[in-house]
């Protein structure tokens, strides 16, 4: 296998490879100078140390490069182990089985990017929350937005308003790098207001072009724990000439049930008010049963990871299915998050599930670029006959 892997390489026009018999001569020669690769590509089943473990010496190097799996391992435990790479936060390509088809290796190789990805480790920094406070004082938090389509037509009906940081030394930074330390400093319930207040503002705009969408706004748990919340949002709402129904509030599921009493009479109160409500990430939480039975959702946005490649794998069409078919027993309407590719829409096309947002339909972008988008993705559902 060592050999086969080398050949396939080398006729991939890899100069410098290194094969290891183990993983404890591969970690040998991580901790020479300069003896850190890349890309490693890593068998789950080898001698002394297994792939796993060699994972959990990888964390504590701090392994910044990309990993291939390779194994000839059932489909299930090489996606187990592909969600723990993702969980490391390390950058996993995809796998390999044995045996080993060099057309395959090429295809995943095709999608490293060495030094895109070294730049962004790179330039990933360390806020504190006063980096943050000022940030929101000088109004450096911006929204992008990703729109949401209607399945059946493939009609622009809502956008999903997404912040972005746009640090004036660093340039543009993504929520994963601050939304934590805004929750944990009592920041983020000025942050929401922030996000609120400019996406309302956008979605007039929108609406004065001939362009009514409807506007999701996503809100934390600490807003949920503020009984004025509800007032917020309508003042709001009503500041920007829109009416409740315009807009949508994603609430994430896994962070409901910590404080649910107060959380309940916010989201009743909201309700009350005609605002739409939003359970996103479906799937992914603890009590996503329970959560259905007492709040009073409007829509439910099955998570990603339930959604790209559904059409081609029996499990995630399972997970699919069933929350589809939830959601349509409990009348709500259903979004699909994460439509990554023509797979994913066709698939979804023959599903009945009511909408979709991911990047196969448009990353997310400034607001001013939706009328823009509009006019494309119009002629885009002609031209590849996606409807």
């Amino acid at each position: 296998m060592l050999s086969l892997l080398v050949r396939t390489l080398e006729q991939l026009a890899f100069v410098q490879i290194t094969a290891c018999g183990s993983g404890r001569d591969a970690l040998k020669e991580m901790d020479r100078p300069q003896g850190t690769p890349d890309l490693i590509l890593l068998d789950l089943n080898m001698p002394e140390m297994d792939g796993v473990e060699f994972l959990r010496k990888l964390v504590d190097r701090r392994y910044t490069g990309a990993l291939i799996l390779v194994s000839g391992e059932d489909e299930q435990i090489l996606q187990s182990v592909g969600k723990l790479v993702q969980a490391h936060r390390m950058t996993a390509l995809g796998h390999a089985r044995k045996p080993l088809q060099p057309k395959a290796l090429e295809a995943l190789i095709g999608k490293w990017q060495p030094a895109a990805g070294a730049k962004r480790r790179a330039g990933r920094a360390v806020f504190s929350a006063q980096d943050v406070r000022a940030a929101i004082a000088n109004r450096e938090f911006v929204n992008f937005y990703q729109p949401v389509v209607s399945v059946a037509t493939g009609k622009l009906v809502g956008a999903e308003a997404l912040v972005r940081w746009r640090h004036p030394a660093i340039g543009m930074v993504y929520p994963d790098q601050f939304i934590g330390i805004a929750e944990s400093n009592g920041l983020i319930s000025d942050l929401t207001r922030t996000v609120l207040d400019e996406a309302l503002a956008q979605a007039r705009q929108w609406r004065d072009a001939g362009l009514p969408l409807q506007v999701a706004v996503n809100v934390s748990t600490e807003d949920l724990a503020s009984l004025d919340f509800p007032d917020v949002v309508a003042r709001c709402a009503s500041n920007a000439g829109l009416a409740p129904t315009d807009v949508m509030l994603e609430v994430t599921e896994s962070r409901l049930m910590a404080m649910l009493v107060i959380a309940l009479d916010v989201l009743n109160r909201l309700r009350l008010k005609r605002f739409r409500l939003s359970i996103d990430d479906f799937g992914t939480g603890h009590s996503s049963l329970a959560q259905l039975r007492d709040i009073p959702f409007d829509e439910l946005k099955i998570d990603r990871g339930f959604v790209h490649g559904a059409g081609s794998d029996t499990k995630l069409r399972a997970i699919f299915n069933a929350s589809l078919e939830l959601g349509k027993q409990l009348q709500m309407q259903v979004v699909a998050e994460g439509t990554e590719n023509r797979a994913d829409w066709d698939f979804l096309r023959h599903s009945g599930c009511d909408r979709a947002q991911g990047y196969f339909i448009a990353k997310p972008m400034p607001g001013v670029e939706m009328i823009g988008w509009h006019a494309a993705w119009n002629a885009r559902l002609s031209a590849e006959s996606l409807v």
